[in-house]
């Protein structure tokens, strides 16, 4: 890559290049010589105390690309040379080198993956399910609520991906039952790039092996995943892209995907995927831009949980919400959040009775109050502060049980 298109600067050993917690960061860095130390103050679980980086190695880009607060530093080891490419300028990187594209998207692709298993293993205590066999018993749960389309849907696609699978036998019964065919019929709507979805259709199913990511041209789709009950994750709009982790990992789907109302999608698969980068890099800056803002989130909802002190993880959601909106922390600037106590302890997953008594700590803090059912902060700055507190708090207690081990 010709480093003349972009800034290049340069950095003696032992030299900071980017600082944890730094606010307005516009660049991110590729290394064209030397090597670089990443870490961070207090990683979170499933990730290394530090990571070193060499040339071709990028850093950054979440920070940059989703418009949010460093999450890590970034040390010279040695004397080094770094490409810095301003956000506005990732179109022309990826015209000049597609290949960089492809590398950052499978990078965050796998980081997204860690992440999402370290979240469920910490909220949910299980590590979830990403086994085809587990179709089945989607399958059993969508009968059980009498949403026969999405049960036989998952029981077509146990056969298909489990054709001697341990509960291949029921499967068939069941869809005999529902008077439906064995195999998954091959319907006019999921057949080329452009796909129209009818309403509360399963697009895919979460444990499916998948090939293929979404771009919604119109109209909603919901993102669930069955944990006891079905949760709802997210509903998309036109423009948001899904479904691509299956598609650069060769994993099966975390979740399942179902349109909410009429939608009208643009499929791509891997055939076409590296093309479809090489002609629009819209398209990967938009993708890169959606990972970057997941994992920045799954970041910082990994960090939450790792908050040993559940008044502190309540701060933290509250100052969660503020980061996500992008508002400006400043001395005194209050905050109107908008929703009251119930729906905090709800984000925060704490029980009602829990909750509630936490909520009335809370409501000591001179700085936060209830007003017409909404929380407010009159001063982010303290509400910043609250938080930190509490994650040194947890980081000193991890540090003292460290030094019990040794």
């Amino acid at each position: 890559m010709a480093a003349t298109q972009f800034k290049v600067e340069n950095y003696m050993a032992n030299s900071f290049v980017m600082v944890e917690g730094k606010k307005n960061a516009s660049n991110f860095y590729i290394i064209r010589n030397g090597k670089v130390k990443i870490s961070k103050e207090t990683p979170v679980l499933s990730e290394e105390p530090y990571t070193i980086l060499g040339p071709g190695d990028f850093f950054g880009v979440v920070s940059c690309m989703a418009g949010h607060a460093r999450l890590d530093t970034a040390v010279a080891l040695e004397n080094v040379s770094l490409i810095s490419v301003e956000k506005d300028m990732f179109g022309l990187l990826i015209q000049k080198n597609p290949a960089v594209a492809m590398k950052i998207i499978r990078f965050f692709s796998r980081k997204l993956r860690q992440f999402d298993s370290a979240i469920t293993n910490l909220s949910l205590k299980t590590s979830g399910e990403e086994d085809p066999e587990h179709l089945f018993n989607i399958g059993e749960y969508y009968l059980k609520k009498r949403i026969f389309n999405h049960a036989i849907y998952a029981y077509q696609k146990y056969i298909q991906h489990c054709p001697s699978g341990y509960n291949r036998d029921k499967s068939i019964e069941r869809l005999k039952t529902l008077k439906s065919p064995l195999k998954f019929p091959d319907m006019p709507y999921r057949a080329g790039m452009n796909r129209k979805y009818p309403d509360n259709t399963m697009l895919f199913s979460e444990s499916e092996p998948g090939d293929e990511l979404f771009i919604i041209q119109d109209g909603k789709v919901k993102i669930t995943k069955i944990v006891d009950e079905e949760i709802l994750l997210a509903v998309l709009k036109a423009g948001d892209i899904f479904g691509e982790m299956a598609l650069l990992d060769n994993k099966p789907r975390s979740a399942s995907a179902i349109s909410y109302g009429d939608v009208s999608v643009l499929a791509i698969n891997k055939s076409n995927f590296e093309g479809m980068v090489q002609a629009q890099p819209q398209l990967a800056t938009r993708l890169i831009q959606l990972l970057s803002e997941r994992t920045w989130t799954a970041y910082r909802q990994l960090e939450n949980l790792m908050i040993r002190n559940p008044l502190g993880r309540i701060y933290d959601t509250l100052l969660i919400q503020i980061e996500k909106q992008k508002i400006g922390i400043e001395f005194k600037k209050p905050h109107n959040f908008e929703f009251g106590s119930k729906e905090l302890i709800n984000m925060v997953g704490l029980s009602p009775v829990e909750g509630e008594s936490l909520i009335v700590k809370l409501l000591e803090d001179k700085h936060i109050m209830l007003q017409e059912g909404k929380i407010i902060s009159t001063d982010l700055s303290e509400l910043e502060k609250t938080v930190l507190f509490f994650k040194k708090q947890t980081a000193l207690e991890r540090q003292r049980e460290a030094n019990k081990n040794k």
